[in-house]
């Protein structure tokens, strides 16, 4: 990979593509949602930029990865908070070597360059000046303007968005006007018990069967008493029980009551299944 462009012949240092274990275990349609957002139909179409929505832990971003990989393209991941600003997502200046300044693309706009997708995570988090920066690049223009190094960007005909939104207390509310450009609405939900287990031995091979099951008991139900805890809660849970059966002897099943406390909080004990075991 290049990892210098030129852009209005200023050159533009491109971020790496993530490399992240994740493993999508679980509903194929959603996979298919997503892809189907990203479809073009002929020449004068343009792709969607879906927004996953959902409570976290429930394996937005994951879900988001899978379905980059299965188009095979280059993937970039680009951690969104309160701090965000319009220069980091688009380019920043650094200062390089014998003091020349050089301009570093986010991994967003390296995605706009090289044709890959950029998984936009916790869009909720973002200021609404940061958004719109964002605006002509997520309409018909395709495009991004740097202010710093005062270039325009054009999306490669290839480059794929989306944005993970959290159902929970947000820093600040998406706009409308960029809500319209986030479509569709892929709602991702809490996992039937079924994938649940699926899930936990996919990522936590190592735990024993009745451990599996154990956690994915809990998780439903806490879903069922409408909880926050999703899925990486359960495999931090599964993950640490594992730990300290490791360190102080016995099953995992017997440090579970320890794990889930040290995971969620106390106030998830109330929803072990058949009752507290041993601390």
């Amino acid at each position: 990979m290049t990892r210098t462009h030129l852009v209005d012949d200023i050159p533009i240092l491109l971020s790496r593509p993530a490399e992240l274990p994740l493993k999508w275990v679980g509903r194929d349609d959603l996979v298919n949602q997503l892809l189907a957002a990203w479809m073009v139909l002929d020449a004068g179409d343009r792709p969607m930029n879906p927004r996953l929505v959902g409570r976290p832990g429930v394996g937005k971003t994951t879900l988001a990865w899978a379905a980059a990989k299965r188009l095979g393209r280059e993937v970039y991941l680009f951690q969104a908070t309160m701090d965000t600003r319009p220069e980091d997502l688009v380019v920043t200046p650094v200062v390089g070597p014998e003091g020349k300044i050089l301009y570093v693309g986010s991994p967003l706009v390296s995605a706009a360059i090289r044709g890959g997708v950029c998984i936009l995570d916790e869009g909720n988090r973002m200021s609404e000046k940061s958004w719109a920066s964002l605006a002509p690049l997520l309409d018909d223009r395709r495009y991004v303007e740097s202010a710093v190094a005062g270039i325009q960007v054009a999306a490669h005909a290839d480059f794929r968005f989306v944005v993970t939104v959290n159902e929970d207390s947000s820093t600040y509310e998406i706009p409308e006007y960029i809500h319209s450009r986030l479509q569709p609405q892929i709602f991702v939900d809490f996992p039937e018990r079924a994938e649940e287990e699926a899930i936990l031995r996919a990522n936590v091979p190592q735990a024993p069967e009745e451990m599996v099951r154990y956690v994915a008991s809990f998780l439903q139900a806490c879903h069922r008493a409408d909880e926050p805890y999703g899925v990486r809660d359960g495999l931090n849970v599964a993950r640490y029980a594992l730990r300290l059966a490791g360190t102080f002897g016995g099953s995992p099943l017997d440090h579970a009551h320890r794990a889930v406390e040290a995971t969620v909080g106390e106030e998830g004990l109330r929803h072990l299944p058949g009752g507290e075991p041993a601390r």
